[in-house]
């Protein structure tokens, strides 16, 4: 293992710049030392604000270089085939790197396990854009669940949603959520972009798999306007909402989605157990980015829930008060899984058997909202 890691991204994006690059900056275990980009002005940006060394606009001409440790991908991953992380996962690990790679790895979740599988075959690391699970707040409150604070686990009630496409006027920014043509037949678009966070939170603090879930996938707003001006027909769920059974015992409510009220992230987490409960929001109007509150008086008439500090340890090395939450939350993310990789000793949360976990959810609401059943897991 080299004194630190060399790191090569794929994806010179708004979301590389604001999160990725800045998070790997702060991480003494590693230098980012090349960045591609399809756009190549893209890419020699990031370079020159990162201090990059290489840039390239042919990933595979990186993934040959034997001297980068880890790859990590960061292009768009919506709708449809031209924006797809699931080729540069699978030849990033079959080009023994680990590999960092924004969510989804695959829309199919057995295809997102066949790229576990091969990282587990080469003895790499993985890890997938799960943001959320990195705020300091959540990691802190899944540490208070495993330790016993609410007790046995009874319900999670798990929300991601804004309203930053609520709007039919004003044009849309994020072009991956757009389907490459117009469609008769409902397209996943919020519960995957979305809803995945939540719903990997959601299996994480109750520590356990889904047995069976309905789900229902909705369009409220039919149609938007594109950059160009263009007023185009929107057939995608731009709010999802769905109920699990846990296979050890309890259950979930899971709701995302980008056309209602609030800020963004607009993340909570709810826990309910027999001893106490905890809520954890995170959005950027708050003060910190994020708040934690709990309650331990079960038997009261009136619960009290009262705010809790979260421990120094749980922020990323370099924070600073009141910064935004995509370099905190990504920060966290990024420095994880450089020591996972150093220290190796086995952990390796959020990685791709996760995201496939996740994913297989994501896939069985859908077949849930078209066949308008419930849908037992696992799907196969």
């Amino acid at each position: 293992m080299p004194d630190k890691l060399r790191v090569g991204v794929i994806g010179a994006g708004r979301w590389s710049k604001s999160a990725h690059l800045p998070g790997f900056a702060r991480s003494p275990h590693c230098d980012v030392v090349a960045i591609c980009d399809l756009n190549e002005d893209l890419a020699r940006d990031a370079a020159a604000r990162f201090n990059i060394e290489t840039v390239f606009t042919d990933y595979e001409k990186m993934l040959a270089r034997a001297d980068i440790d880890v790859i990590d991908v960061c292009t768009r991953g919506g709708i449809g085939e031209k924006n797809n992380h699931e080729p540069l996962a699978f030849a990033a690990v079959e080009a023994g790197k680990h590999c960092l790679c924004e969510k989804p790895v695959a829309h199919e979740y057995r295809n997102t396990w066949r790229a576990h599988e091969i990282a587990q075959s080469k003895g790499l690391k993985t890890k997938v854009g799960l943001t959320f699970r990195y705020a300091p707040s959540m990691q802190y409150m899944r540490d208070l669940i495993a330790e016993g604070f609410v007790g046995q686990p009874f319900i999670f009630n798990g929300y991601e949603q804004n309203s930053q496409f609520i709007s039919p006027t004003e044009p849309v920014t994020k072009v991956d959520l757009i389907p490459e043509t117009e469609v008769d037949e409902i397209k996943v678009s919020s519960i995957e972009g979305y809803g995945a966070p939540i719903i990997d939170i959601s299996l994480w603090f109750m520590d356990s798999s889904l047995k069976s879930l309905v789900g229902l996938l909705y369009n409220f707003v039919p149609y938007r306007t594109m950059p160009g001006g263009q007023r185009i027909r929107t057939n995608i769920d731009d709010g999802d909402v769905y109920i699990g059974e846990y296979s050890r015992g309890g259950f979930c409510t899971i709701q995302s989605s980008y056309v209602t009220v609030n800020s963004y992230p607009g993340l909570e987490a709810r826990m309910y157990g027999s001893q106490g409960a905890l809520l954890c929001r995170l959005g950027a109007e708050l003060e910190t980015q994020e708040t934690l509150l709990q309650s331990t008086s079960p038997e009261a008439h009136e619960v009290e829930y009262v705010e809790m500090a979260i421990p120094d340890s749980y922020y990323p090395p370099g924070y600073q008060p009141g910064e935004p939450w995509p370099s905190m939350f990504y920060a966290n993310l990024v420095h994880n899984f450089m020591e996972e990789i150093v220290n190796d000793t086995g952990e390796n949360q959020g990685n791709f058997a996760q995201s496939a976990q996740v994913q297989e959810i994501i896939n069985a609401v859908e077949i849930s909202h078209r066949e308008r059943r419930w849908v037992d897991l696992p799907l196969d």
